[in-house]
């Protein structure tokens, strides 16, 4: 058989030619909409490699984007590894000293930015000694006064090359793209993805049952381009013919309800968070999210109001799992034919499991002692991955303790997976309860306490107990206006889960911590609210 590489010019070469006049519609930071093709996006990606290649870029050089979801940021995905360079995506709500240390450690040659954040890009720039240059992502109007003032445009930069780029060919385990995880242990970690890896998980989501994405679609990622390549949509979307929409900055309820409802998108994703606000908002105004009938939800466990929210909308919820260092897809929780004459009960237990892993993928659960522990849906052990578009080792630092010596990526989730291979999630490693040497899922408890409406967003967390080592409290945000009382949460939970699981506690909080990649932040709360006596405590 002939043999070629995988490579991430090849996606927009084929979008380009088989799929020339789909549209992919951006929102501006202005709110105003840009529209052109997958053929246009193809000539300017290539205008793009031009100009980049006389910047005197290296092969394997880094270049740091700062963006929002949009048409440059598109390009960049693909002129900049197809001409040979790693894109590395940076997250822009990262603390200042994070998104130093990251761009330090990468050695990004240059940082492409959108408008909006040139500011932050000023103010770290005299910190970022690998930096040559700075690209304002826009065009000439918009280029910033006095920041900056040395600053590339990216109209200009462009706008005299040549059309059409000769696409190197070179191994496929070539570097593309870089992304790090958002560091809530520690310093933030690199996973550097290789054009092989990119495009097999782009024709991994694009499996029916898993995002399975049709040229009759319009597609629009929520999740950023810069958490994990927006799970990979970008590519995919383009790998089918997808019509694409690009949200920009604007992820608030009534701004992603009015896009979707203007531009037709039938298909997105994004975290439960985002989700919640849409739903909300659709409930305050009452309208519906149609024509949106698939929503990919991932970044956090789904909970079983959001899935049903969106069933009442006629939309369906997929539930998914991944990491920064599985590309991110790792599992989907899709139902099949066998499932037909399950209880409506027994249909939502399989659906709020992270679901089965798609091919390409392996899993399994270890216990203590690295053994495999058995598939029946009860023993809990570490979950731990492999396949190739999971992460092999981390870019420029030694780690390995998150590796086995046989090969298999260590996850730190606690996971049991059933008979059918369903894998579900119960807690991360380190935010587990463990009480009198039992296990406690704050996962499961925090997704019956969203069950009760005046919850608008649930955390549970280990606090100090002299008897018991550690004990689950309930930290709580209400939606506007309501109130709970520890009777009705009790009566929420207990029917579901052994008493010794339930809370003596609650705490109610305006706000719950969250992470930049939009995880709640379990240490910031461990440490405000996991004393054993805590003043703003209320039993249950």
């Amino acid at each position: 058989m002939m043999d070629g590489p995988l490579l991430i010019s090849a996606v927009l070469d084929y979008a380009a030619k088989y799929h020339a006049s789909k549209e992919i519609v951006s929102r501006n930071e202005d709110s105003s909409l840009h529209r052109y093709t997958y053929a246009d996006a193809g000539r300017r990606a290539a205008k793009l490699a031009h100009a980049l290649t006389k910047l005197g870029l290296q092969p394997g050089d880094r270049i740091a984007t700062l963006a929002w979801n949009n048409y440059r940021h598109f390009e960049l995905y693909y002129g900049a590894p197809g001409a040979g360079f790693v894109c590395h995506t940076v997250n822009p709500r990262l603390f200042r000293e994070q998104i130093e240390f990251i761009i330090n450690d990468a050695k990004d040659q240059y940082i492409f930015t959108d408008p909006c954040f040139a500011p932050l890009v000023e103010a770290m720039v005299i910190n970022l000694p690998s930096v040559k240059g700075v690209v304002v992502m826009g065009s000439r109007e918009q280029m910033p006064g006095n920041i900056l003032h040395r600053a590339l445009c990216y109209e200009d930069l462009i706008a005299n090359e040549p059309d059409h780029f000769d696409w190197p060919q070179f191994d496929e385990r070539t570097a593309a793209g870089l992304c790090y995880t958002s560091g809530t242990t520690g310093h933030p970690k690199g996973v550097l993805y290789s054009h092989r890896s990119t495009v097999l998980h782009a024709m991994g989501l694009n499996q029916p049952g898993l995002f399975g994405f049709t040229p009759d679609e319009t597609v629009m990622p929520v999740v950023p381009m810069f958490h994990v390549n927006a799970w990979g949509v970008p590519y995919s979307a383009a790998l089918a013919g997808a019509r694409l929409v690009m949200p920009g900055p604007r992820l608030d309820g009534p701004g992603l309800l009015e896009i979707i409802r203007a531009e037709g998108v039938t298909v997105s994703a994004g975290v439960p968070t985002i989700w919640m606000n849409l739903l909300n908002h659709c409930d305050q105004v009452g309208q519906s999210v149609a024509p949106l009938r698939r929503v990919v939800i991932g970044g956090a466990a789904c909970p079983q109001i959001l899935i049903e929210r969106f069933a009442a909308h006629k939309a369906l919820a997929v539930h998914a799992w991944g990491m920064t260092e599985t590309s991110p897809l790792g599992s989907v929780s899709v139902l099949s034919s066998n499932h037909e004459d399950l209880s409506s009960d027994d249909k939502m237990k399989l659906l709020l499991k992270q679901g089965r892993a798609p091919f390409g993928i392996e899993m399994r659960i270890t216990g203590p002692d690295g053994k495999a522990l058995p598939w029946d849906g009860v023993a809990r052990g570490e979950l731990e991955v492999r396949g190739p578009w999971i992460v092999s080792g981390y870019y420029n630092n030694a780690e390995t303790d998150q590796f086995t010596t046989d090969g298999w990526f260590r996850t730190g989730d606690i996971a049991t997976i059933d008979g059918e291979g369903f894998m579900n999630i119960v807690d991360r490693s380190k935010d587990v309860i463990k009480t009198g040497g039992e296990w406690i899922s704050s996962i499961e408890l925090e997704n019956l306490a969203m069950q009760h409406p005046s919850v608008r967003e649930a955390a549970v967390i280990a606090r100090m107990d002299s008897k018991w080592s550690e004990r689950p409290r309930f930290i709580l945000a209400l939606h506007p206006g309501k109130t709970i009382t520890g009777a009705e949460l009790r009566k929420v939970i207990e029917p579901h889960v052994a008493r010794w699981w339930i809370p003596e506690d609650y705490i109610v909080v305006d706000e719950i911590p969250h992470t930049a990649t939009g995880k709640i932040l379990k240490t910031k709360l461990r440490e405000l609210y996991g004393m054993e006596h805590h003043p703003q405590a209320q039993k249950l």
